[in-house]
């Protein structure tokens, strides 16, 4: 059966991009009050106060990882970097809930991604798709990344190593370690970031498809979730729309039911689907269709609900006084911390 072509999408697109821009603000709010934070500790407290912005842990994942397994060991959310940990359970529970949804509704590196992906539709005048001989082994390689991680962080750490770092001085000034990263990048660092940027130009999401070993994390999550798109074969009117919205080159079309670690629940393609009903979002063994919309309220609802939650009512501030910083701040200045 042939279905009949329904009037406008349903606009979750334009949900998505405010969703993203609004993360995307608050990261940059986040960053530029933590620079003016490191130039308060660094003047020793004579200069413009300003307080320390705990969401700038969010950008610690590896120190995250190891206070996950700390936590998961001991009991004990470490005061050093508490929202860094609970940033990190959070959208570990937002990728099974909501398949990779925070790829493509929450990260501002994703949505930096997109932006220069559409960019170079534009200026190819098509999208370029890499070919499976190269995208195979390419794709390969965050999970390289993360099995790394994985055996460096979950496996290869000693019970006793774990609280030696979550507690080291290298631990206590990471952010600030950072920050600095990125203030006197090296040129080395300036153009490994350009040839990325590049590359995006010519593979759409170079980085978060090929290198990002939490996009690979969020995607063996996402296999396990509850979530799934289904298309309904029987009306379906193969225009392959769905298939070219697709961001991660899934051929939507193709399949009854997307189940795919690059899915990152944008729901481009239940968007532009011109047929009622034919690509649905099921739940819980396909019991349930929800509505694209209302799938992605829910995400943005318990993702940033949750961090509200934490922020309020704890844990969440850094236990690390800006005297402590003050003390350690000249170490930093002059190199002596290195990765233990």
């Amino acid at each position: 059966m042939i279905g009949t072509p329904s009037a406008n999408p349903s606009g979750v697109q334009r949900l998505r991009f405010w969703a993203q821009i609004f993360s995307l603000g608050v990261n940059v709010w986040i960053c530029v009050q933590f620079y003016f934070w490191v130039k308060y500790i660094e003047s020793l407290g004579t200069s413009w106060a300003v307080t320390r912005p705990p969401g700038v842990e969010g950008w610690l994942p590896i120190g995250s990882l190891v206070s996950l397994r700390y936590w998961w060991e001991t009991g004990i959310v470490n005061e050093v970097h508490p929202s860094g940990l609970i940033i990190l359970a959070v959208i570990l529970v937002t990728a099974f809930l909501f398949k990779k949804g925070f790829c493509s509704w929450v990260c501002p590196i994703g949505f930096t991604s997109e932006m220069i992906g559409d960019i170079a539709d534009k200026l190819w005048g098509r999208r370029l798709i890499p070919p499976r001989w190269l995208d195979y082994p390419l794709r390969a390689l965050k999970y390289l990344l993360l099995a790394f991680f994985i055996w460096s962080v979950l496996i290869a750490m000693a019970p006793e190593s774990v609280k030696s770092f979550v507690y080291s001085d290298y631990n206590i000034m990471t952010d600030v370690l950072m920050l600095r990263f990125f203030t006197d990048i090296s040129m080395a660092a300036l153009g490994v970031i350009a040839t990325l940027f590049l590359l995006s130009f010519v593979i759409r999401g170079f980085w978060c498809r090929y290198l990002c070993p939490y996009g690979a994390l969020l995607g063996f999550l996402s296999l396990i979730s509850p979530t799934r798109i289904r298309r309904n074969s029987e009306t379906c009117i193969d225009c392959s729309a769905c298939s070219k919205a697709c961001p991660a080159f899934i051929k939507v079309d193709k399949v009854r039911e997307v189940v795919s670690d690059e899915c990152i629940g944008c729901m481009a393609c239940v968007d532009v689907c011109p047929v009622k009903k034919t690509l649905e979002v099921k739940v819980v063994s396909n019991r349930w269709a929800i509505p694209a919309a209302g799938w992605a309220a829910a995400l943005l609802v318990v993702f940033w609900v949750t961090l509200l939650g934490f922020k309020l009512f704890g844990p969440w501030q850094n236990g690390v006084s800006d005297q402590q910083y003050m003390e350690k701040i000249d170490q930093v200045n002059r190199g002596e911390y290195i990765h233990p």
